[in-house]
């Protein structure tokens, strides 16, 4: 039965078609009812419109409302070109999804910066307020003489109402102006097109219209009526400005009063038709994709593919419109194109080609531009832009795709919640899989993922020579069964890196310390394969989690402990898309937790430094763990900590995500070096970090600017061993396990 459903689009049209049918019948019921308010405390709805504009307004009202659905439903059948989401409501996420919902009808995620949060705060909600006058004007025009309300002090109080809000809308339009013709933010200027002045005019129009028609009727009551119309001071603005043309002709205020109201009407007829039409449009899809956000993948997880060993699909990633989902396409309609996303991309920040609003951009030019017939795109382009076919490559370049660090930022800053990663990610996995279009570099990692089973290319026998001397640290045999409660996980950096490896000696030495039962799998762990996937290589992603998985599931283990937010975030949220289930725990987790409970002493653990922590990507944003590491180098006395600028949910990339750490980086400003003058603007001693690959690329930055002699980066745990073995013992300052990143 479920073939002969509807589809979306056509429901869309139904909606019209029958709104547009209530429209004329709202137009032509009080003409047959002759219901009347007589109450001398009221507005008589039409006054001092001709018949004939009054039928008008009804018939142009509906067009356009049916209109609008028609050029709606042409959006929602290219929504229905992309494969299957699942973003079905359901007794379990509908709590989460009308929180989400909340978050964007009350303007939550923009007042996230202020100025541009109040702005739009006070056109949304002005011009939502002024709506609802309307409706209610409406509905008391259609009751009988008896169920009528809008008089007397009703009428006042909405009369006051109106006119507050009025004014509010008003307010924001002009700020609007101000902040995108005056001010002029760089994320702003950059993508402002004609159509933003269109809008704005159309926004000022209704306004102003709307109070001038009001001050025209109020002026003709006022000569007409005299001390009768007093009860209309409460619609304050409207008074005001009748005391201005008061003394006119009675003739010319209701000539006046016509033109006004004919001028509203146009303007609000105009601001159906670009509603659907223009980036206007997210004034209805930014709330509908806040509350689709609730997905069942894990929010670092990458979305799904099938089995590559057994699957008949004969192309992988996205090349065209119809690879992505439809809420990947939805996304495209939702976009505000406010530039946050631009604001915050390290990449974009540090010169590269990339800018994430543009990946949400192109990709719906193409979809519309490819639609059947072919509709607007999300906002003006230059009439040299073309598009000739269902391809994102043509608008989107290799080079805007390799430059992502998959950091996240996009997605966290977004208000309206478009993820824009997911976009890169599948892409990437097109180029990957499809086109072998990789940097170059990238085919020597693969190699040795592929032939070493770790990104290093190094020998696999020599895994647990970082372990060598260090007593209690047990290798275990695959071949055996698994008899300790924790497996630490080392990760390729761990294991080979020099640097890192100081790392795991001084986990494993922390571990001991609290009595932890744990072992590791030495030359039976291979990668997880994150740098395979992050950089489109599902294939061997999916060869090295399978060959992962069965050995831990052979072993038995259940408990992880890791030390790389790389291999937390794979092992935790991407291995049950394989089958894999485990418990899953970052080590800076895991040592806030054995020091909150006692298990680790802090007795005499003493620092007195100047520290400042550095945020990993993918501990942070794609797993929100920011008060752990935090917790952890707090705990330590005589500690001085200070927070970068950009710290928490807004920190910087340190540039080696999505595969990053292994490319060669020849454009712009090298992110880790913007990442590290930061830090060292700070004026810490020791910058902290709870990542390996943060380790290095932080060390390389400070290093490069000349300063590893008197700036230390360190790994949380070197840093809580050091401290645990220096014998100062510095009293600890009440605030030093308290303070919380700016998130």
């Amino acid at each position: 039965m479920r073939r002969y459903l509807p589809r979306p689009h056509q429901v869309v049209l139904l909606i019209g078609f029958l709104t547009a049918l209530g429209a004329l019948a709202s137009g032509l019921a009080p003409e047959l009812t002759g219901w009347h308010d007589d109450s001398t405390v009221a507005r008589e709805v039409f006054i001092n419109i001709p018949k004939p504009l009054e039928v008008a307004f009804y018939l142009a009202v509906s067009t356009a409302l049916f209109l609008v659905s028609w050029l709606v439903s042409l959006r929602v059948r290219n929504y229905e070109r992309g494969k299957p989401d699942n973003r079905r409501t359901t007794k379990d996420n509908v709590h989460r999804r009308m929180r989400d919902f909340r978050s964007g009808v009350w303007m939550r995620t923009l007042l996230r910066d202020p100025a541009a949060g109040v702005m739009h705060s006070l056109i949304y909600f002005g011009f939502l307020v002024l709506f609802i006058v309307t409706l209610v004007l409406e509905v008391d025009h259609q009751l009988p003489s008896s169920l009528k309300f809008l008089h007397g002090r009703t009428y006042e109080g909405y009369a006051f109402i109106g006119d507050l809000f009025g004014l509010v809308f008003l307010t924001g339009i002009l700020w609007a102006f101000a902040r995108r013709y005056g001010q002029r933010p760089y994320r702003i200027r950059i993508k402002t097109k004609p159509e933003h002045l269109v809008i704005l005019v159309t926004f000022l129009a209704i306004a102003v219209t709307g109070f001038t028609t009001e001050a025209f009727r109020i002026a003709a009551l006022r000569s007409s009526a005299g001390s009768a119309a007093n009860f209309e001071k409460w619609s304050f603005v409207g008074w005001a400005l009748s005391g201005v043309v008061k003394s006119w002709s009675v003739g010319g205020l209701h000539d006046a009063h016509r033109w006004s109201w004919s001028i509203h009407v146009i303007a609000f007829l105009g601001f159906l038709v670009i509603l659907p039409t223009t980036m206007l449009r997210h004034m209805v899809t930014s709330p509908m994709n806040m509350y689709l956000k609730d997905r069942p993948r894990p929010k670092g997880a990458m979305r799904e593919m099938p089995n590559l060993m057994e699957t008949e699909l004969e192309t992988f990633g996205a090349s065209t419109v119809e690879d992505f989902t439809w809420k990947q396409l939805f996304d495209t309609d939702a976009c505000t194109v406010c530039g946050r996303c631009t604001s915050v991309c390290p990449a974009h920040a540090t010169g590269k080609p990339l800018d994430p609003r543009e990946i949400v951009l192109k990709t719906g030019e193409v979809m519309n531009a490819t639609g059947s017939p072919p509709t607007s795109p999300p906002v003006g382009t230059d009439v040299e832009i073309k598009v000739t076919a269902d391809n994102l490559f043509e608008r989107i370049t290799s080079a805007e795709l390799w430059s992502c660090t998959t950091c996240k930022a996009c997605d966290e800053i977004c208000p309206v919640n478009i993820e824009i990663l997911d976009k890169i990610l599948d892409m990437r996995r097109y180029l990957s899989l499809m086109e072998s279009d990789f940097p170059v570099e990238l085919g020597n990692t693969y190699r040795s993922m592929e032939n070493s089973g770790n990104v290093y290319g190094m020998n696999q026998a020599e895994r647990g020579d970082w372990a060598a001397g260090l007593e209690g640290v047990e290798i275990v045999d695959p071949g055996s069964s698994f008899d300790h409660e924790y497996l630490y996980w080392i990760g390729c950096a761990g294991s080979f890196d020099d640097r890192n490896k100081k790392t795991s000696r001084a986990v494993s030495k922390l571990l001991q310390r609290a009595g932890i039962d744990f072992a590791i799998l030495g030359p039976s762990e291979l990668c997880t394969g994150d740098p395979a996937r992050r950089s489109g290589n599902e294939y061997i992603f999916q060869m090295l989690a399978m060959q992962n998985i069965e050995a831990l599931d052979g072993l038995g283990v259940r408990k992880i402990i890791t030390q790389c937010p790389h291999c937390f975030n794979t092992l935790k949220n991407e291995y049950p898309q394989l089958n894999g289930h485990y418990e899953v725990v970052h080590h800076s987790e895991f040592l806030m937790e054995l020091i909150a409970d006692g298990r680790l002493s802090m007795a005499g653990a003493s620092l007195a430094e100047r520290v400042t922590y550095h945020d990993s990507c993918y501990l942070g944003r794609h797993n929100d763990v920011y008060l752990a590491p935090r917790k952890v180098i707090g705990s330590l006395a005589g500690i001085d900590i200070v927070e970068m600028p950009r710290n928490g949910t807004k920190g910087m990339c340190c540039g080696a995500g999505g595969a990053r750490m292994w490319m060669e980086e020849t454009i712009g400003k090298k992110v880790n070096v913007e990442r590290t003058q930061e830090a060292l603007a700070t004026g810490a001693e020791r910058i902290a970090v709870a990542c390996p690959f943060c380790y290095v690329m932080m060390d390389d930055g400070v290093k490069g600017e000349g300063r590893d002699e008197d700036v230390k980066v360190q790994d949380i745990a070197e840093m809580l061993l050091e401290s645990l073995e220096n014998e100062a013992s510095v009293p600890a300052p009440a605030s030093a396990t308290d303070f919380e990143p700016g998130i």
